[in-house]
């Protein structure tokens, strides 16, 4: 069998359920298997490079254990440590023969061999690399740094093949045959300027800095390179306002194959315990065979086992220990956005097929937001049988266009061409470009029966439309106001009372959607604390607000008869 065969089988295993996992495990062997067949058509961008595979395995079988029951044994990958390995190497671009990958986030349970496979792949591309390599290591604290260095250090010293081919000084080891460094740092190199030009990238424990500015001065130092390779290597945590917590909802993302998220040149492996759509654990932390979801490694032997087994023992007999365990662990981000707003799997199942709505009632939401980001029309047509079809316009600057792909890694230029968003000359939002658009659909013959707005930075385009004959209703800003709509919105979709043609704006912005509750359970979107953009699903929200209610004069004794007390 070669080492490949066993990546393949490993997938299958794993689709199988005969080897358990975490569903964004799972979504990670998907994405591979998709990757490599569309790789093989003679059109792709890419190629397949099973040689460095082969030559990954047994360069890493040059290094020997340094300690535990193995040591001064020749370390033998196991097949998740291929997996890894062939998706982070293997694909390759056909027109320079670069790595496809220039990112890789891991999340694994402490004790997986992380920082071993690090200082394997670090070796592999120093000693290998065609150019002058720049590896470094970043912990926010200088012992973290230093961890993942000594086992770089460490397992280069037991390989025979390399010896005498590399020194070591001043904390920096120098591979003699292309001037390769490899070099630990710490939060000082954001200030003293350390890390420029770094072919490879290790940011290690992501989930204990403070800020990314250790990973951003290295990341903004690699533009220069032909395959550069940022590692975001950590556990979970449970600072949910760190840059870790971020990048991990990100790479969710990606995972996800029912979110249109989507970045070809990052691979991403989180292995977890399950939890619910509302970000509640469901996998019972007492059922042992659970634990391999979050222990790749650590959970196939058996003491490993046994190790986890203390931890769980001590977790539980004393409380404020389990913190510990859960994150570290059970890999398990504590508080995972449990205030998540919908389903998006649901969300997806309510597409319906375009048709011609100009014969119905329409509601329309306007959420103008600030004038350099993005400003959202919601448009909630009222068909019979109280079934509603909703959609949405956007727009935003077009000199902020570039700024906002990069910031919030989403393509709003394809959403553009494809007629969902339209960006304004300058940098702010034209509001002139709004106004023209809802011009544009009363002149189509489209029967809008009002808009519904939300007031903040809305005066001035307000009074505009009015004198254009609109009828104008403001939407107040409150949970009184806003639960009893933002919940029926959502139940309306699950039921699919509520459709759409499948908007991949609309999408992506009702994923990022978090809510706000109060005592009763009552509920609005938090724009606050939704990480990413959530306007169109907003102005959608707003002019629900009047659709279901069929433009009720009274819009607080609609909502208060609604209100949960």
């Amino acid at each position: 069998m070669t080492f490949l065969d066993r990546v393949f089988d490993y997938c299958d295993k794993i689709l199988a359920g005969n080897i358990k996992a975490g569903k964004k495990h799972i979504w990670a062997v998907k994405r591979f298997l998709r990757d490599y067949k569309e790789c093989q058509n003679g059109d792709s961008l890419f190629y397949f490079d099973e040689e460095t595979l082969d030559d990954f395995y047994w360069f890493a079988h040059e290094f020997k254990h340094v300690e535990g029951v193995l040591a001064g044994q020749p370390i033998e990958l196991v097949d998740f440590q291929l997996f890894l390995a062939v998706n982070i190497l293997c694909f390759k671009k056909k027109k320079n023969d670069a790595r496809k990958i220039r990112k890789v986030y891991i999340q694994l349970g402490r004790k997986n061999a992380k920082s071993q496979f690090l200082a394997i792949i670090s070796g592999f591309i120093t000693f290998f690399g065609d150019e002058k390599q720049r590896v470094f290591i970043a912990g926010w604290l200088k012992e973290q740094s230093e961890e993942v260095y000594e086992a770089i250090r460490s397992g280069i010293n037991t390989s025979e093949l390399l010896d005498g081919k590399w020194k070591e000084a001043y904390s920096k080891i120098e591979i003699h045959r292309n001037n390769s460094v490899i070099i630990p740092l710490s939060k000082e190199a954001r200030k003293s300027g350390d890390g420029k030009n770094p072919s490879v990238g290790i940011v290690d424990e992501y989930h204990r800095h403070d800020t990314s500015e250790i990973y951003d001065v290295l990341a903004s130092g690699m533009v220069a390179r032909k395959e550069p390779l940022m590692f975001i290597i950590t556990t979970a945590g449970f600072d949910l306002s760190l840059p870790c917590f971020k990048e991990y909802e990100y790479v969710s993302k990606i995972l996800d194959p029912d979110l249109p998220q989507e970045n070809d040149e990052y691979f991403a492996i989180i292995c977890e315990l399950d939890k619910d759509d509302e970000g509640n654990l469901i996998d019972d932390i007492k059922d042992e065979s659970n634990w391999i979801k979050a222990n790749p490694i650590v959970a196939t032997y058996d003491e490993g086992m046994t190790a986890i087994r203390s931890e769980l023992k001590v977790a539980l007999e004393q409380p404020e220990k389990m913190r510990s365990f859960l994150t570290k662990n059970m890999d398990v981000w504590i508080d995972a956005k449990p205030q998540g707003y919908m389903k998006m799997g649901k969300w997806k199942t309510a597409i319906i097929k375009p048709m011609n709505l100009i014969s119905y009632p329409v509601y329309v939401g306007l959420d103008l937001s600030s004038t350099t980001d993005l400003t959202s029309i919601g448009k909630v047509f009222q068909l019979p049988n109280r079934k509603f079809i909703v959609k949405q316009h956007s727009f935003m600057p077009e000199d902020r266009l570039q700024e906002r792909i990069n910031t919030d890694n989403v393509r709003f230029d394809i959403w553009r061409d494809q007629g969902y968003l339209t960006t304004t000359p300058g940098s702010v939002v034209d509001y002139s470009y709004v106004e023209q658009h809802l011009l544009d659909m009363r002149d189509e013959g489209y029967n809008i029966i009002e808009i519904d707005y939300d007031k903040w930075n809305a005066t001035h385009l307000v009074q505009i439309l009015e004198n254009h004959g609109f009828t104008m209703v403001e939407i107040p800003q409150m949970l009184r106001h806003l639960s009893f709509p933002t919940k029926e919105l959502r139940s309306g979709a699950y039921r699919k009372d509520v459709q759409h043609f499948g908007d991949p704006l609309l999408h992506w912005a009702l994923s990022n959607a978090i809510t706000k509750m109060d005592a009763q359970e009552n509920i609005m979107l938090d724009k606050e604390k939704s990480v990413e953009r959530i306007d169109p699903a907003a102005a959608v929200i707003n002019a629900f607000s009047r659709a279901m209610s069929g433009g009720a004069q009274d819009l607080s004794n609609h909502f208060l008869n609604n209100w949960t007390m």
